[in-house]
């Protein structure tokens, strides 16, 4: 390696990565509650040396962009965005990483409280820790490395830290809109150490299911909304089977399932005594890379009016399907766009290891980046994501160090420097 890269990675303070990042988690900064979470993250940025450019969104105007969607309602949010260098004519890098995270459950179920930062057995443990402050701190931490070296960048270098990822993308978005653009980006989301640079897409739902209601000691004269819904799941269970076999493609090949179909919530019935006179189901529907969204939506839709009409009841009670909340697009760039091989080189260097590309079957903010900003976009970050949306959400050290490390040396080559 080179005198410059060798001060830059000598330059990275894990100890202070691993206390901001326990700082972090300690923020619960769900979504529609993010606002402490990003002056904490602006205020991290200005210590490290980035200009930083802090605003408040104007979500009215957001909300009339045809990408725009969401499940929580929000009527205001903060964007943030740092920036370390001047454009000297090289190419410019985004870090982009969100600091929303969702809830965190029954406390009883984590072994370490979820709203505190808690380092055990190499890893640290939090809701937000790999979903994911802990690839956001990364971003932050390899920023301020080539900063304190005093490393000259050709290119600019910026993070955005952004709100409500989990619920459709909002915050980068905005980041988008507020004219924040580059030749490249990295989404830091939680990739085993795999360089990504295609995402599946995911599209929220929501079934309605009719009843009708009646006494439950007279069950037989009323219409179980619950019982209308088994043969409709049935029939979603075999679409998910027949679609996952249809679209085969060897960046998930390591996936037995690339596009779940997956029902989250079910609410069924007001009382105990009573049989329900309806019941919601909400899910979302995994989409192939290339795939048409609209044929997509139509498919499942005439999957639940086929079982629909297969019973005597919903043939004249038909269910309701809406697309709600969070519509993620696949999005995807060629794998070997500049982008990838900067990081590919960048990993290699440091472990010594072949490297995997292929792609994340969860949908992230790098459709925004990619198909709204027209920004090469890979995922890149620490964790697995088997790990996040569920008790004890851990990452750990090993992995964001090397993340760090590696980050680092991708801006280094990606956005070029004076010697």
């Amino acid at each position: 390696m080179t005198t410059v890269e060798d001060r830059v990675l000598a330059a990275i303070d894990m100890p202070a990565l691993l206390e901001t990042l326990c700082a972090m988690i300690a923020i619960r900064s769900l979504d529609g509650e993010e606002d402490a979470m990003q002056h904490a993250m602006a205020a991290a940025m200005a210590r490290s040396g980035l200009a930083v450019d802090q605003w408040s969104i104007d979500m009215a105007a957001l909300q009339r962009h045809p990408d725009f969607c969401q499940e929580v309602e929000r009527h205001a949010g903060i964007g943030v965005v740092g920036m370390l260098g001047e454009a000297r004519g090289g190419p410019s890098l985004m870090l982009n990483g969100h600091v929303d995270v969702v809830p965190a459950g029954d406390p009883g179920l984590w072994r370490y409280p979820p709203w505190q930062g808690t380092i055990a057995d190499g890893r640290v443990y939090g809701r937000g820790a790999v979903d994911m402050k802990g690839g956001l701190c990364c971003a932050l931490f390899a920023a301020r490395a080539i900063a304190q070296a005093g490393v000259r960048l050709r290119g600019r270098l910026l993070i955005a830290s952004v709100i409500g990822e989990e619920d459709g993308g909002c915050g980068t978005l905005a980041t988008l809109l507020r004219g924040h653009h580059a030749d490249a980006a990295i989404v830091i989301e939680p990739t085993e150490g795999i360089i990504a640079p295609a995402q599946a897409g995911a599209l929220n739902f929501r079934i309605t299911v009719p009843g009708m209601a009646a006494h439950g000691c007279v069950r037989d004269e009323g219409i179980s909304a619950i019982e209308a819904f088994i043969p409709i799941h049935q029939s979603l269970l075999t679409l998910e089977r027949e679609r996952n076999a249809a679209w085969h493609d060897p960046r998930f090949a390591d996936y037995a399932l690339p596009y779940p179909l997956s029902i989250g919530t079910l609410h069924a019935g007001n009382w105990p005594s009573s049989v329900p006179e309806q019941l919601v189901a909400e899910g979302r529907y995994g989409v192939a890379i290339g795939e048409d969204l609209a044929a997509a939506r139509a498919q499942f839709e005439a999957t639940i009016a086929q079982a629909a009409a297969a019973d005597p009841w919903l043939r004249q009670h038909p269910p309701i399907v809406t697309w709600w909340g969070g519509q993620f697009a696949p999005a995807a760039i060629a794998s070997d766009a500049p982008i990838v091989g900067s990081i590919t080189t960048a990993l290699h260097r440091l472990n010594h290891r072949p490297v995997r590309v292929a792609g994340m079957t969860y949908g992230s903010d790098m459709r925004h980046l990619v198909n709204a900003g027209s920004i090469p976009t890979v995922l890149f970050g620490p964790g697995d994501v088997r790990r996040a949306h569920r008790p004890d959400e851990y990452v750990t050290v090993a992995e964001l160090e090397l993340v760090t490390r590696t980050l680092a040396l991708a801006a280094l080559y990606h956005c070029g420097y004076d010697a």
